[in-house]
Order: C-alpha cells, then sequence, then structure tokens
C-alpha cells in the first residue's frame, strides 16, 4: 500500500477523513457565499461596499466573540455530532434568505443570524479534530484543514466570479444551501457519539459560566499561547485591511474588475495553502514560538509597499501575506492542542476563537475608516503594527519564552487537604482544578 505525503496521513484515521470531507464540502459553498456578499454589498452600494463589508464582518466577529466561549463549554459536555448537524442545518435555512436581499440592513440581520450558529460550530469542529485524531496525526490533521480552507478560499473567489457572471450573483447563495446539507449528512453517518465528558451532560447557566472561565483562565496562564494571542492581534490590523479594502483598491484605485479582485483574493489564500502544507515539515524544525513571530512580521512587512505596486505585486505581496497568516494561527491552534488536554479542548478552542475574533471586531471598523479616510492606507497601517510589534516583543521577550518546558494543562479532582499531593499553581473551582504539568 501506498504511503500517503506526510501533510495527507491524517486521512488515514476512516473517521477523520470523512469529517474533513464534511468541512470541505462546506468550506466549497462558503468561500461562494462570502464573496457573493462583497458582490452583493457593491450592487447595492457601489464605492461604499468596503463599509457595508466591514460593518457585516464586524457583526460575524462580535457572535464569535460573545458565543464561542460558551460554544466551547457546551461541545465538552454534549455530543458533538448532533451539535454540528444542528448548526449545518440551520446554516442552511439562513444562507437560503439571501438572494431576496434589497436593502443593507438586510445583509446585516442575515449575517448575524449566520455568524451565531457558524460561532458555535467552528470551535466545537476545531476542538474534535485533536478527539479523533491520534497524537502523531494531530499536527497534519490541523495543517491541513487549515490547508483546505485556504485554498477553497483561494479558488472560491474565482468560481464564484464565473458562477455569478453566469447564472446572476445571488444564485451563487443556493449552492452555499446544498453544501450544508450535504455536510450534516456526512456527519450523520460518522460512528457513535462524539463526547468528552459523557458522564456530564447537564448543562446549568453556573456549569456553562465555570466551563469558560476554566477556557479563559487556561489561555491567560500559558505563557505560550498569551504570547499567541498577541501576535495574533497584529496579524488581525494587518489582516482587516486585507479583506475590507482590497475589493475598492482594486475596483477603483487600480480601475480594475471582479475577475482580478479575484485573483488579488486566491493570491491570499494560495500563499496560506502553501504555508499549511509545508509546515507539518518546518513544524519539526522550528520551535512554535518562532514560527508565530515570522508569521506575524510577514504579514506586517507585506503591506508596507502595497501602495506602490501594481496588480503582479499586489498578488505577490498578498500571498506573502497569506504565509504570515497560517504561520501566525494554525501554529496557535497547534501550540493549544499540545498543551492542553482533551477532555478540556473544547472550553480552550473556544475561548480562544472568541479572543481572537475580538481582535477582528476591533480591526474591522477601523479598517472600514481608514478604506475610507487616508490614502495611503496600508502603509500607515504597516507602519502601526510594526511598532506595536516591537512593543510586543519587549514584554514577551519570546527568546525566553522559547526556554520554558513543555507540558500539558489538565482538569480532575483535587483534594487539597491530602499532603502528599504534588504542589502546583491551580485554578479553584467548586469540584474541579485546572492545572498544568511539565513534561518530564
Amino acid at each position: 500500500m501506498t504511503k500517503l505525503p506526510r501533510w495527507l496521513q491524517g486521512l488515514e484515521n476512516p473517521v477523520f477523513a470523512r469529517l474533513y470531507l464534511a468541512q470541505t464540502i462546506n468550506l466549497m459553498g462558503d468561500a461562494l457565499t462570502w464573496l457573493g456578499l462583497a458582490l452583493l454589498a457593491f450592487e447595492l452600494a457601489g464605492e461604499q461596499s468596503g463599509t457595508i463589508l466591514a460593518g457585516a464582518l464586524t457583526l460575524r466577529v462580535t457572535a464569535f466573540v460573545l458565543l464561542s466561549p460558551i460554544a466551547g463549554a457546551i461541545a465538552d459536555r454534549m455530543d458533538r455530532k448532533r451539535l454540528m448537524v444542528l448548526n449545518h442545518l440551520m446554516r442552511m435555512g439562513i444562507v437560503c434568505l439571501l438572494p431576496w436581499v434589497t436593502q443593507i440592513w438586510q445583509i446585516y440581520a442575515i449575517v448575524l443570524a449566520l455568524n451565531i450558529f457558524y460561532a458555535i460550530f467552528t470551535p466545537t469542529y476545531t476542538a474534535t479534530i485533536p478527539l479523533v485524531t491520534t497524537e502523531q496525526q494531530r499536527p497534519q490533521a490541523i495543517a491541513l484543514s487549515s490547508a483546505t480552507s485556504q485554498l477553497l478560499g483561494a479558488l472560491g473567489p474565482g468560481i464564484a466570479g464565473s458562477i455569478a457572471a453566469w447564472v446572476g450573483t445571488r444564485q451563487v447563495f443556493f449552492l452555499d444551501s446544498i453544501t450544508f446539507l450535504l455536510a450534516a449528512i456526512l456527519i450523520i453517518t460518522l460512528p457513535g457519539r462524539m463526547m468528552v465528558n459523557a458522564q456530564s451532560s447537564t448543562q446549568t447557566p453556573s456549569r456553562i459560566w465555570q466551563d469558560m472561565q476554566t477556557g479563559l483562565t487556561c489561555l491567560w496562564l500559558d505563557p505560550w499561547i498569551r504570547y499567541a494571542l498577541a501576535l495574533q492581534f497584529i496579524a488581525a490590523i494587518a489582516g482587516a485591511q486585507i479583506l475590507v479594502n482590497t475589493v475598492g483598491y482594486v475596483q477603483s484605485t487600480l480601475q480594475l474588475g471582479k475577475t482580478e479582485y479575484g485573483w488579488a483574493m486566491a493570491a491570499l489564500g494560495m500563499g496560506a495553502t502553501l504555508a499549511s502544507i509545508g509546515l507539518g515539515h518546518f513544524r519539526n524544525k522550528y520551535h512554535p514560538i518562532s514560527l508565530i513571530t515570522l508569521g506575524t512580521l510577514l504579514i506586517v512587512l507585506a503591506l508596507l509597499p502595497a501602495h506602490e505596486v501594481l496588480l503582479g505585486g499586489l498578488l505577490l505581496l498578498w500571498a506573502i501575506a497569506g504565509i504570515g497568516q497560517t504561520l501566525v494561527n494554525v501554529t496557535t491552534q497547534t501550540v493549544i492542542a499540545d498543551r492542553v488536554a482533551v477532555e478540556v479542548q473544547g472550553r480552550v478552542y473556544g475561548a480562544h476563537f472568541a479572543l481572537s475574533h475580538l481582535w477582528w471586531a476591533f480591526a474591522y471598523p477601523v479598517a472600514g475608516w481608514m478604506g475610507s479616510a487616508l490614502a495611503t492606507y496600508f502603509f500607515y497601517v504597516s507602519l502601526f503594527s510594526l511598532g506595536l510589534f516591537v512593543v510586543m516583543f519587549a514584554i514577551f521577550r519570546p527568546h525566553q519564552l522559547m526556554q520554558l518546558k513543555r507540558g500539558l494543562w489538565h482538569e480532575h479532582d483535587h483534594d487539597h487537604s491530602d499532603p502528599s499531593h504534588h504542589h502546583h499553581e491551580h485554578l479553584v473551582t467548586q469540584h474541579t482544578h485546572l492545572h498544568f504539568h511539565p513534561a518530564p
């Protein structure tokens, strides 16, 4: 039997392979939907489309920030398979409303409803990857999932542009609804239930609040994850400029069309995809702190000369920015998987998803304002981000972080009255405690 390439070896696990296929089908339609939204916004508002997109994306991340910690807590206490199927079906129905939109406020309402369920689905799916894979398969599975997301994000704009020219902008939303249905059917066929705390399925407000605190506290106490979150803030400031202002820059400043805009976004996605494929190889050679630091510098520096280049140069710069985004985001996900026990990962991924998108909730409106108020917004954001990077580098001292021992956060019952119990830093809760045990 021929052995799969290293970056595809996660697919040797049949459960992950089916879960991955469901997510791939979902992402194919999702890519169509978001480019369709960009075109719909341009159809309704012309050159002010960037402001509409900024508002829609701000609503998106607001839902993520408010609901993801709750979703992570629920994902650790409920059947994740049932949760993912329900979310796919609800989003299928909501997406079908987009072809009938005639007012800008309707875009905002539908985007908010859609992303309430997306906020629940994404941390649940992310936390399920470590649950269904072995320790050896996990890095490749996470990287492959990210690479596929970026690849379909790259191919989606071109496909959506072609389909929109053929059948009309609004009809692409129906294709996305079909992908949600197919993904739900695939997840239903996964074997058994997917629960990490089968004995704790009862949910109460106090239980959910306690679980949310556990996830947030784990992020705050771990120095590697704290540093990653700080650099994700910088990457979000730079990345929001690309996502919000590229459509206006290409079509207004460069006087090009929808096809060229699709190329620019495809370049961003292709860079991210290539980085995801190669990350499994580099991960074994370089410390994750180094990869996160390098990724932040790449995306920030890519913005610096953007206003001085034509389309060809912009494609190259956006590809570099895509590489940077992957190095920051995928490495952070892998760090969480490596440093947090499986039974706590839903809560931690939910809290991380919320905090990382809180950065985007700040970055999107800033990007929308700068796109309309400044002529060379890419340049100024790059300078600001570089200054912020220097500050974070001085505060966190990543060269010292790399000297810290590896280990694992986990949760278990703990009796402090037992004098023989080992001494360590802990979070006191009603019945359980969160501990970090250094690796031997």
